[in-house]
């Protein structure tokens, strides 16, 4: 979900130099008009994404589009007596709709990475943009499956080239001063796209002439749109535009977005920055390298964890959740957006004190607050929600959407955001750009692993589901405790010194930095 698109911006961004600290000094740069442009990009290409990833789960609870396209779960919707609580949305073609865009999405990445190269990032963000519109006109006038499924693809083909290139031109465009904060906002907006597709489903969910789910996917085009013409708006970042050797045009924009003719140290970087890039003949080989081990190793681990901890089978498929706990339709609807709400107010909680408390503070205690909140719903549905009987009653009821409120905050200031910030601060210059492509690939990967599976881990599983998902956060904050070291207010560029180097783990594949006798 939430958890892939703020990924590349920062990282890679840093990667050429692009505007980034150079010996703890800062480059000369206001505020300006096409830096406001940026961020407005950035958040239709976080709402796209986030309202892709809220829609689904309503629209899977809505009897009208399983009655379309699914009569098998519509029938154990209407008769739960025929599959019990756990097991009426188990169906492989159901799961299909939501997690057939990470696929799709997994394989795009790929290929964006060419085109946010070649043809820059504003072309990239354009083709994503048209991506947006066509998958989403297949979805709101989906006759069959295979439309709706080719819909998915389509969404998912734009995720993928959004997710490389959005990030990156606003990470560029961005004064260093407030990349960091900006590197999360991108987050937030993508939680404000789950919240506000949340809201459309309770809203569409209540008409009676049978079409609200189409309205509901139709909607979509809204930010699409929005991200299609801003990219036809702007320019292409300087830091592209150098990279495709236009280097007169990259300074003219350059002397733009940062609002002050002084820009001669900042171009030097990026142009020594592209020359020094080129000599990296395989990326890929080079991320393998003894010294980039620990970096790679916590990137993939972070996005493995961020999935592992059931925060997209939650976001995913919450009102089907809320449902099989025995809240009706609308309750279970109003359920996730109470849901959707707290993961944007505690993602903005992150912005906030993620440069004050620490990342590793903040992980662990989120770790520990998942656990227990978990756990909590285990023991609740392990208790009063069989197959064919609930007893969840009012009380109980409220509390489970307490506990699980109280697991969507702790993610949100969490693992949500600094799974993708954590990598960014810490892949070396040379291994930047192809250990965030390794980090997409594993996020999105195992997002699908997810999306595909939960409604039959659920059917089997029962409420030990959220045991298995508490059994995983409690590795993870243990591998936090154990190997995730702090780099708050650390400089890019002093990584190796002061936190590779000196922790007790990782500082054995520092020895000396360069490749010694071990080799690989």
């Amino acid at each position: 979900m939430n958890l892939v698109v703020s990924s590349v911006s920062f990282e890679e961004s840093m990667a050429g130099g692009f505007g980034a600290e150079t010996g703890g000094k800062e480059f000369e740069a206001k505020i300006t008009p096409l830096v406001i442009i940026s961020c407005i990009m950035a958040a239709s290409g976080g709402l796209m994404f986030g309202y892709d990833v809220g829609i689904s789960g309503g629209v899977t609870s809505m009897p009208d589009f399983l009655k379309k396209f699914f009569p098998t779960v519509y029938k154990n919707q209407e008769q739960p007596g025929l599959a019990g609580n756990y097991c009426k949305y188990d169906n492989q073609g159901l799961q299909m709709f939501t997690s057939s865009l990470y696929l799709a999405a997994l394989i795009a990445t790929f290929f964006a990475s060419y085109t946010t190269k070649t043809l820059g990032r504003k072309v990239t963000m354009l083709i994503a943009g048209i991506l947006f519109l066509i998958g989403t006109a297949f979805n709101a006038a989906a006759m069959n499956l295979a439309m709706l499924i080719i819909g998915r693809l389509l969404l998912g083909c734009g995720v993928g080239f959004a997710n490389q290139a959005i990030p990156l031109f606003l990470s560029e465009v961005a004064p260093t001063r407030i990349r960091g904060a900006l590197n999360i906002l991108f987050q937030l907006n993508i939680t404000i796209g789950i919240l506000v597709a949340n809201l459309i489903n309770y809203g569409t969910a209540k008409l009676t002439t049978g079409y609200g789910w189409r309205i509901s996917l139709g909607l979509a085009g809204v930010p699409a749109l929005l991200l299609t013409v801003g990219s036809l708006v702007v320019v292409d970042t300087p830091n592209s535009l150098i990279e495709r050797g236009k280097l007169e045009e990259g300074k003219s924009i350059l002397r733009r977005i940062r609002g002050v003719d002084n820009v001669e140290p900042e171009y030097l970087e990026i142009v020594e920055a592209n020359r020094t890039a080129t000599l990296i003949k395989n990326p890929f080989q080079n991320l393998l390298k003894r010294r980039n081990r620990p970096t790679l190793v916590i990137g993939m681990m972070m996005q493995i964890f961020q999935q592992f901890t059931g925060i997209n089978a939650i976001m995913f498929y919450a009102p089907v959740l809320f449902q099989t706990l025995g809240f009706k339709s609308d309750a279970s609807l109003y359920s996730s957006v109470i849901t959707g709400l707290v993961n944007v107010l505690s993602t903005v909680v992150s912005v906030v004190v993620v440069d004050k408390a620490g990342r590793r503070m903040l992980l662990i205690e989120a770790g520990i607050q998942m656990f227990l909140s978990q756990m909590g719903v285990a023991v609740i549905m392990g208790l009063k929600v069989k197959d064919y009987s609930n007893n969840l009653g009012h009380s109980l009821g409220i509390l489970v959407i307490i506990l699980v409120c109280s697991f969507v905050a702790s993610f949100a200031w969490s693992w949500g955001p600094l799974g993708w910030l954590i990598p960014s601060e810490t892949f070396a210059v040379e291994a930047r750009s192809a250990g965030q492509s390794i980090a997409v690939f594993t996020n999105m990967l195992f997002t699908f692993v997810i999306a595909q599976a939960f409604l039959s881990m659920l059917c089997h599983m029962k409420s030990g589901i959220f045991v298995f998902f508490s059994a995983w956060v409690l590795v993870m904050t243990l591998f936090t405790i154990l190997f995730i070291p702090e780099t708050k207010n650390i400089p890019i560029d002093e990584m190796n010194e002061r936190v590779w180097k000196q922790h007790w783990y990782w500082k054995r594949f520092m020895d000396g930095f360069e490749d010694g006798p071990k080799g690989n």
